[in-house]
């Protein structure tokens, strides 16, 4: 079922609001309220979690590309090569929810409302995923499951061979070692921890995120989309802290540049991409970063 479509301008009471005089001054081109502009000012100056494109040829590293092509995951991998950095935290000033308990998928750049539910960015993406009313992918049914996923099976498909999980001294699994994965582990770690669970933390895969490899890679389906919009909401709700070396800065990264930038204009916004996203998945990238060294 095609998403309903939200109208991109701005409603009359909001307008109004604006217009008060209790209201205090803010940009109002830019900027939902005050308070949203105050947003803005906390959040800039912080750091990016960069996309990466995937841009290997047709006969280079097959399963990878197939399993990338299945779920029909094409526009997930090759993002817009730059990002537009003050569209990004326009975008993430004006999301910011401002009443405790209240989930607004929603944001509004430059005088139009952008919507980032599952609906709106599974339609930015080509629909990967059509599911039913209150019907879940195969992955979160898994996973809200008690006996949802067999740790032994993520290890024997993700690690080299004789390797495992690093465990607790009461033997829980915590994560799968970077020197402990196979190299389409390592593959799909990087595009991940990119573009859709955004992380600079690259040395494992803690448990949660092995499972959702494990499920990529047996094929279960994936709502890709919904794993996106709990991330970008997460990275609109965190409270900012200051940089310990340099209080004008924010110690907090935002993820989903391209992706944010490019669902900006695909709803009229004018953007300028003037910054690159990470190096691309190649061949090259992939030999030098995934493939497991030799004792």
């Amino acid at each position: 079922m095609a998403p309903k479509k939200l109208s991109a301008k701005r409603s009359r009471r909001d307008a109004e609001a604006e217009g008060t005089s209790a209201t205090p001054e803010f940009d109002s081109h830019r900027f939902r309220s005050a308070e949203h502009q105050q947003r803005f000012e906390a959040i800039k100056g912080g750091s990016f979690h960069r996309e990466r494109r995937v841009q290997l040829r047709h006969d280079e590293y097959i399963n990878f590309q197939k399993e990338i092509a299945r779920p029909h995951w094409t526009s997930l991998v090759t993002p817009m090569a730059k990002f537009d950095p003050d569209i990004v935290l326009e975008f993430y000033a004006n999301a910011w929810p401002t009443e405790e308990g209240v989930r607004d998928m929603r944001s509004w750049v430059r005088g139009l409302w952008i919507p980032f539910d599952a609906d709106a960015l599974s339609q930015f993406l080509g629909d990967p995923l059509v599911l039913e009313e209150g019907q879940e992918c195969e992955f979160n049914q898994r996973r809200n499951r008690a006996d949802g996923f067999d740790e032994e099976a993520i290890a024997q498909l993700l690690c080299t061979s004789g390797q495992d999980f690093t465990r607790t001294a009461a033997g829980r699994q915590v994560q799968i070692m970077h020197t402990n994965m196979t190299t389409l582990t390592h593959m799909w770690m990087a595009l991940l921890l990119s573009n859709v669970l955004p992380s600079d933390h690259n040395s494992d895969l803690p448990l949660s995120k092995c499972q959702l490899v494990y499920a990529i890679l047996t094929r279960m389906s994936v709502h890709v989309a919904q794993l996106i919009v709990d991330a970008i909401y997460l990275f609109t709700s965190m409270p900012p802290t200051r940089h310990p070396l340099d209080l004008d800065k924010s110690n907090r990264a935002l993820g989903f540049l391209a992706l944010i930038t490019g669902l900006c204009q695909s709803f009229g916004v004018p953007v300028t991409p003037n910054k690159v996203i990470r190096q691309p998945i190649t061949r090259a990238f992939i030999e030098k970063y995934c493939t497991p060294r030799q004792a």
